[in-house]
């Protein structure tokens, strides 16, 4: 849907994430970020398509798996030949400026999708306010960096190519070894048989062949590690020179640095204005709402805090339902 990218939501409310913030905020951001991404843990993948309909219930930063899915579905929506379940989407969050995380529920890219292909109904839950925000307020920043040349793929010390390359390296230090035993048994081994008539030991032999063995294993893997980074230069090289064109929306800004400020006025509940409900002051009655959409071929996911994750597994495997069939997704072990 967005080849090339990859998209982290990171959400401000501890002093790290609030550091991270003012610092990509300042007139003068970092002009690369480095990150290491550690979950969600739960399925590896799902068959969405099996299902008749899915309802999703999430709390906080935790539809932001759902965000994904419910991307990819609409991807899938737009090919006539795909069938795509049904969608109860339900987010519950503390602030109703936290709404604007559904902006992303439509790729940020310039692809244009039919909304109208995916049958996406929204239950918005606000719990800490009984009334939505009169002031406008931003909610969240955007930002696109150019990739830096230093994140091109590296590869390994074998290559790309790993199996081919394990079986040439396999042979040259085969064939390293080969001819320094033939060097040191020539000219070494074979000088103090004949000079002393004393057959060289078999222990000797023995310790001088694994320190060949050594050698040649180090000095192929050492000459391999240095052609493989010399060919990622080269190609590191090759990245700089690429041009990335600049976001047209993106005026003053470089042509690395891409900054969209959006605000409350602009939630994409208008998109889905026919499907989307926000309830003020309450917290979601996850029984109720399965009860709803009883049925068969009900796939029931759950991402957020530990509490919530646990109810709703235990109404699932209550036997409220036969029909549901649970899955839940987790940020830590």
């Amino acid at each position: 849907m967005e080849p090339e990218k990859l998209s982290v939501v990171i959400k401000c409310e501890g002093k790290w994430s609030q550091k991270l913030y003012q610092k990509l905020s300042s007139p003068s951001p970092t002009e690369h970020l480095q990150v290491s991404v550690e979950g969600p843990y739960g399925p590896a993948s799902t068959y969405f398509q099996k299902y008749d309909k899915i309802v999703m219930f999430s709390g906080g930063s935790g539809i932001t798996p759902f965000i994904s899915i419910i991307r990819e579905l609409l991807h899938m929506a737009n090919n006539p030949s795909n069938r795509t379940p049904q969608i109860i989407l339900v987010p519950a969050f503390k602030k109703s400026m936290d709404l604007g995380i559904l902006d992303l529920l439509l790729p940020i890219s310039g692809t244009s999708y039919d909304i109208s292909g995916i049958l996406l109904q929204i239950q918005a839950y606000v719990t800490q306010e009984s009334e939505p925000a009169t002031e406008d307020q931003q909610v969240y920043k955007t930002i696109w960096f150019r990739p830096s040349a230093l994140d091109a793929p590296i590869s390994a010390t074998l290559g790309k190519n790993s199996w081919l390359s394990l079986g040439v390296m396999i042979v040259s230090s085969s064939a390293v070894f080969l001819a320094l035993v033939a060097i040191i048994t020539q000219f070494y081994i074979y000088q103090i048989e004949h000079n002393t008539n004393i057959i060289y030991s078999y222990s000797k032999r023995s310790v001088i062949n694994m320190l060949l063995i050594c050698m040649s294993i180090a000095t192929t893997v050492i000459i391999a590690f240095l052609w493989n980074k010399e060919k990622n230069s080269t190609e590191t090289r090759q990245i700089q020179t690429v041009d990335v064109p600049t976001p047209v929306t993106s005026p003053g800004m470089s042509s690395w640095y891409y900054n969209a400020d959006r605000e409350l006025e602009s939630l994409p509940t208008k998109s889905f204005a026919g499907s989307t409900k926000v309830n003020y002051g309450e917290r979601p009655d996850f029984r109720k709402i399965l009860k709803e959409n009883e049925g068969s071929g009900i796939g029931v996911l759950a991402s957020g805090p530990k509490k919530m994750r646990e109810d709703v597994a235990a109404i699932c495997s209550s036997g409220f339902s036969s029909y549901l069939q649970f899955e839940s997704i987790s940020f830590s072990w």
